[in-house]
């Protein structure tokens, strides 16, 4: 069913009160500050999976920046110069209950994964840093991101993972 999807930026009028990802605080920011976020503060741009007219899921990126000390790859952090380095955020995503296992996220992740590639090319971008909750961990391990360096010990139980994935595997990838 993923493939039926349209990924498309949020839209104003997009009715986001029945989502329900089964998280309660990702469906709070999807239905109230995902488009304050987007179209009030432009603090971040949310992009929404639709399929048979009915929101299956979102995704929500933002421009970031992350320490050369932090990228997990030492091949890499030597080529890189000692400012801070530009990434991609993706900030939340979340899939509806009802699309759930159905390829949505995936596909939503793909988008935004093709949304690094293209701000390499016009503004910078060195891969994709998010921060995986415990459950989600393993889907992004699948995908090839890895936990950041430094970041692991001191984590509560439960809190989120903050994981990289190096822009050149995403090219590569793609």
């Amino acid at each position: 069913m993923a493939q039926l999807a349209e990924i498309r930026p949020l839209a104003r009028d997009d009715n986001r009160a029945d989502f329900s990802c089964g998280q309660p605080e990702l469906d709070r920011f999807f239905e109230h500050y995902a488009g304050q976020n987007q179209f009030k503060l432009h603090l971040a741009v949310t992009y929404v999976a639709v399929v048979e007219g009915r929101l299956a899921g979102f995704a929500t990126v933002s421009v970031a920046s992350m320490e050369r000390g932090s990228v997990p790859s030492a091949r890499l952090r030597r080529r890189l110069p000692s400012y801070p380095l530009p990434v991609l955020r993706l900030a939340r995503l979340g899939v509806d209950t009802r699309f759930q296992g159905l390829g949505v996220g995936r596909s939503l992740l793909r988008h935004v994964l093709s949304l690094a590639v293209e701000q390499r090319t016009k503004l910078g971008c060195v891969g994709v840093v998010t921060d995986a909750k415990p459950a989600a961990v393993a889907f992004y391990e699948a995908l090839g991101f890895v936990p950041l360096e430094g970041v692991r010990e001191g984590l509560l139980l439960g809190a989120p993972l903050p994981m990289f994935l190096a822009i050149d595997a995403i090219a590569e990838a793609g």
